[in-house]
């Protein structure tokens, strides 16, 4: 195979494995797919409504009609290429395409009612909206899940590890690395119910949007009813009010939860990545692979730092339609159409890095001796319970001591304390018995509060 046959886009080639699925849908096979569905499912509507005196289609004809899209494959898509290379427009090469159908299946009579009233951007915006969709719902919310699933599990595994906090980048008052991973798929679940309450709309009114040629051709026929149940009978949410184009709010909004997700998401990596650094989470080996290609004991984060890159791949993506797609010149402008046929880039390098976070997530463990030794050298991140527990004191009237937080501060800041001298100061505190067996009790691996049971809030989906 030449150079000049190889894919472009690693989408295509290095990760076609990961990104099939999404072409089913995104691909230019699959938007004219959802494009001739559009157009039968628009013939059928016509019918039932007996525009121009046409009869209502029997069931077996409406199922004939239906089984073009279902069968549509390698022939459809070659005869739709022929079409357009003397079209030069490829929604109406669907459109000759399906008279071409008509035709074998004895519908001749309908014939004149094929793309009847129609616009190009009724159909667009209708195929737009089914297969972005269908690819949501049955492409990259099946891999988000995947991720979801795995970040709680683990969450949930290692609720009660304890673990140095870093504020700012520096040790802080201790929490559980499954509390922290909790916070990420805490996040993850609200923002899954926000992608998934978006309303996908859709419109079918004609060149300007106001039915024009509709109301001409058959003036007794009442159009917004025939548009509502088209519309919403394709599975979509009905748009009334339009110029030439659907105005892709609906995608504004979808693309700008998704982007959010994305950085979620490429937060979750570098906070990973992070603890990896720090070895407080441990790479499992994989047989057979190679982290350096000169050192040979690395194991390298490269599912999270693949995921990262294809995360803001897929933002720059997202992002330019959404900033894109909020603007129509006047009634049209094409600006949208070659913008639009790069959403199957957007999902696919989200896609991308869905899966190399599944797996990476996979490949990690926690390492609780090293997190212990990390508690157990910064034993002055006590210092903020000390102080806390001598002001409680000073308020009920049971210490006379004064800056309590002065006091620590002077023990503390920006040095190291070990364990026995904090024990020596905790002594000399005038405290109540209670009081002082509690701080002695106290070490940075059991001083993390709540954060155990802060956890079970992601067993009723994080609310």
């Amino acid at each position: 195979m030449p150079l000049s046959d190889q894919p472009l886009s690693p989408l295509d080639g290095r990760y076609r494995r990961i990104t099939e699925p999404l072409a089913e849908h995104l691909s230019e096979a699959g938007l004219n797919r959802a494009r001739l569905r559009v157009e039968v499912e628009w013939l059928i509507a016509l019918t039932d409504a007996g525009v121009a005196g046409a009869s209502a289609l029997t069931a077996d004809e409406q199922a004939a009609l239906r089984g073009l899209v279902t069968d549509f494959g390698d022939a459809e898509i070659a005869e739709l290429t022929r079409y357009e290379a003397v079209t030069r427009h490829d929604v109406k090469a669907v459109e000759y395409l399906l008279r071409d159908r008509l035709t074998t299946l004895g519908l001749d009579r309908i014939a004149e009612l094929t793309h009847f009233a129609f616009t190009s951007e009724d159909v667009n915006n209708l195929a737009i909206a089914l297969t972005v969709q269908d690819a949501l719902r049955t492409v990259w919310l099946p891999a988000f899940d995947a991720v979801l699933g795995r970040l709680v599990e683990k969450a949930r595994a290692w609720a009660a590890v304890p673990m140095l906090a870093r504020t700012h980048g520096q040790p802080a008052t201790p929490t559980t690395m499954g509390k922290e991973l909790a916070v990420f798929a805490h996040r993850l679940q609200r923002l899954r119910a926000g992608v998934l309450s978006v309303e996908v709309l859709g419109k079918s009114n004609g060149a300007s949007g106001d039915y024009a040629a509709h109301v001409v051709a058959a003036p007794d026929v009442d159009w917004e009813a025939v548009s509502r149940r088209f519309v919403t009978g394709l599975g979509l949410t009905w748009n009334p009010l339009t110029t030439q184009i659907e105005s892709h709010d609906w995608q504004v909004e979808l693309y700008g939860r998704l982007t959010h997700v994305n950085g979620v998401l490429h937060n979750l990596c570098t906070d990973v990545w992070l603890y990896i650094a720090d070895g407080y989470l441990r790479q499992l080996p994989v047989a057979g692979a190679t982290g350096s290609s000169t050192m040979p004991h690395k194991v390298n984060p490269i599912r999270f730092e693949n995921a990262e890159a294809n995360l803001e791949l897929s933002t720059g993506v997202l992002g330019t339609l959404e900033r894109t797609l909020v603007t129509s010149r006047l009634q049209r402008d094409l600006t949208d159409s070659s913008t639009q046929r790069n959403i199957g880039v957007g999902f696919g390098h989200a896609l991308v890095a869905l899966s190399n976070l599944a797996a990476g997530l996979d490949e990690v463990d926690v390492d609780p001796v090293a997190l212990q030794a990390d508690l157990d050298r910064n034993q002055e991140v006590l210092g903020e319970a000390i102080q806390t527990v001598v002001r409680a004191e000073i308020a009920a009237g049971r210490s006379c001591l004064t800056n309590p937080y002065e006091l620590v501060k002077e023990l503390t800041r920006g040095r190291r304390v070990t364990a026995e001298r904090l024990a020596e100061f905790v002594r000399g505190l005038d405290l109540e018995p209670g009081a002082q067996e509690r701080l002695a009790a106290l070490t940075p691996a059991t001083y993390t509060g709540l954060a155990e049971r802060l956890v079970a809030h992601l067993d009723d989906g994080g609310r």
